[in-house]
């Protein structure tokens, strides 16, 4: 995973819109196949007999393997760079989808996933942090924001294949797929920098010179050198390890990784993004009609997503957050009021439509990007790596739980009271949000960095 002493950056100008297009098709490979299975769980499930635990097994596996990619994530983004670090998950990916293609039974299938997990908790963990160390302060946010975009992309994708390969019911295809943008990331890679402040922290000045001059205004360039060298002399000391996560100075950064990453997930967002087909079917809906609901789902959500990256950087992370706690709570009390009333049949398929669309409103505002953004941004230089790995692989074991245990869940209590609980869990995010997550907008991350040692009251010069 070495890299060449010279890298693209010193060769030839990059536009950044290209740096951050192949970045962010990280975001692809994690939406893509966290989409496609909410369609091949409709074929599988006659197909090899599949009751409500063995669903969880299958929908859940792909997040039980990303807990494993996102913990080792960190040390290799530290030890080897962002970059090479992505252009591994992505042959890794390549290999596993194309295991799931031609799984010949269940535990076959199940493995695949897990596989497949592993590469997307690494690039999960990894992207995030590759864009934010690349983008210049005035955009950080936005450009980070690109990241969910991509995955909302490829939800929206993986639910349009679903729906146009459901009358063949060509399940295998819809899993094959995903290996083209994961080659096409592998080959962009090649073509792209790693982040300077990796490169600056492992010595190699020149050409973590060579980035800045491709990504910031010219003008910006010796600055924004002095600045990250600033907080790289604070962490030479030692390297960052999994203890430093829990010192006085970066607690609190550790507070609000976690309530965001916990906070994702317990939201419900991936119990809708898996079982919407299997909820739509559920309440009297055909299988095309339902992969057709969950295309408009994905629009809705891809439209939003579009919104907060313009507005990100305007508007601030955490007033974001706030509000989409509350219109995320709103609209799971209307969806649990309007099945327990309405009973099953067309009409309570399309109200829960639509109010699973006000819900991808909420989530889109605050829970999709900002998380990603702010998890990217909030930890110091020397633990970066270990805490975005530490915090990515929190989200997924919470990922795991709620993938695993919502098709139970709703097996026992009733989609109601699944959506009533979700709802509880809003009101509470709303209130720790409010409590524990600061304000980002507009600070680089060494300034973030800075505040905190600030706050902890160690001396920074």
């Amino acid at each position: 995973m070495q890299q060449s002493a010279t890298t693209p950056a010193r060769q030839r100008r990059i536009s950044v819109s290209y740096l951050y297009f192949f970045g962010a098709l990280g975001g692809i490979l994690f939406g893509y196949d966290l989409g496609v299975i909410s369609g091949v769980l409709l074929f599988i499930k006659p197909l090899w007999h599949l009751d409500s635990f063995a669903q969880g097994v299958v929908g859940g596996s792909l997040a039980a393997g990303a807990v494993i990619g996102a913990l080792f994530a960190g040390r290799l983004a530290d030890r080897y760079g962002r970059r090479p670090t992505i252009m591994v998950a992505a042959v890794v990916f390549t290999v596993a989808v194309l295991g799931c293609a031609f799984a010949p039974n269940y535990p076959a299938m199940v493995v695949a996933r897990f596989v497949t997990g592993i590469a997307v908790g690494i690039s999960s963990a990894t992207v995030p942090t590759y864009l934010s160390e690349l983008a210049p302060t005035r955009v950080r946010g936005a450009l980070s924001t690109l990241n969910q975009l991509m995955i909302v992309s490829g939800i929206l994708i993986a639910y349009i294949v679903d729906w146009a390969l459901s009358d063949a019911g060509n399940w295998r295809l819809m899993f094959g797929l995903a290996a083209v943008p994961a080659v096409i990331l592998f080959a962009g890679l090649f073509s792209l920098p790693e982040t300077p402040r990796w490169l600056l922290k492992t010595g190699r000045e020149a050409e973590a010179r060579a980035v800045l001059e491709q990504t910031h205004r010219t003008a910006d360039t010796e600055a924004e050198m002095a600045s990250i060298r600033a907080v790289i002399q604070l962490d030479t000391e030692q390297r960052g390890r999994l203890r430093d996560l829990t010192t006085k100075w970066a607690r609190p950064a550790l507070v609000v990784a976690l309530i965001l990453a916990i906070g994702q997930q317990f939201s419900g967002t991936n119990a809708v993004n898996l079982y919407a087909p299997t909820m739509f079917k559920q309440l009297g809906l055909a299988t095309s009609s339902s992969l057709l609901a969950s295309i408009i789902m994905g629009t809705v959500k891809l439209i939003f997503t579009a919104w907060v990256f313009l507005m990100v950087d305007r508007w601030g992370r955490k007033p974001l957050l706030l509000l989409g706690n509350v219109i995320m709570a709103l609209s799971l009390l209307t969806l649990g009021v309007a099945v327990m009333t309405m009973g099953k049949g067309t009409g309570t398929g399309l109200v829960t439509l639509i109010v699973l669309n006000l819900y991808w409103v909420g989530y889109e505002l605050g829970w999709g990007a900002v998380v990603w953004v702010m998890i990217a941004e909030i930890f110091p230089l020397k633990i970066r790596g270990i805490g975005t790995g530490t915090a990515s692989t929190v989200l997924w074991a919470a990922t795991f739980a709620i993938t695993f245990l919502f098709p139970v869940m709703n097996d026992h209590l009733g989609l109601s009271w699944s959506a009533w609980i979700f709802a509880a869990v809003s009101v509470v995010l709303f209130v720790l949000v409010r409590r524990f997550v600061p304000e980002t907008k507009g600070r680089s991350l060494e300034e973030i960095e800075l505040d905190l040692r600030a706050r902890a009251g160690q001396h920074v010069g």
